[in-house]
């Protein structure tokens, strides 16, 4: 067992969180590419808010856009642990960062198609 980490507790929750925070404020200086998906977030934020939608549509188009920071995320996880192994052009290396930039895609395309599934009949009911 690492003796770094306590078994349970408050302790563990409070340590949890500050990890947490650190990730999001080094996502935010370090990543370009989440700092632009965070901006885009922060612009159609309201859009949820005020849209004429049901619950459940701005639960769907807050949740696509909250994949697409999860999979940035992780897609950012992924490029730190391969440069951490090794800065050399490898074959792997390539495949997994590949990978994981292709993960942000589909979760944007999600993400898109959610919102025009549930805003478009909405403009078109508005704009007859």
């Amino acid at each position: 067992m690492n003796p770094h980490k306590s078994k349970s507790g408050l302790a563990r929750i409070w340590r949890a969180l500050l990890y947490s925070r650190r990730g999001l404020r080094d996502a935010w200086r370090y990543e370009h590419a989440f700092r632009q998906e965070l901006v885009l977030v922060l612009c159609l934020a309201p859009v949820i808010v005020f849209a004429p939608v049901s619950l459940s549509e701005r639960a769907a188009l807050a949740a696509s856009l909250l994949l697409v920071l999860i999979v940035e995320l992780l897609n950012s996880a992924i490029e730190a642990a391969v440069d951490r192994v090794s800065l050399e052009v490898h074959e792997l290396s390539g495949r997994a960062k590949d990978m994981g930039s292709a993960a942000v895609l589909l979760a944007l395309v999600l993400a898109g198609l959610t919102w025009a599934a549930i805003l478009f009949p909405v403009a078109r009911r508005m704009l007859s």
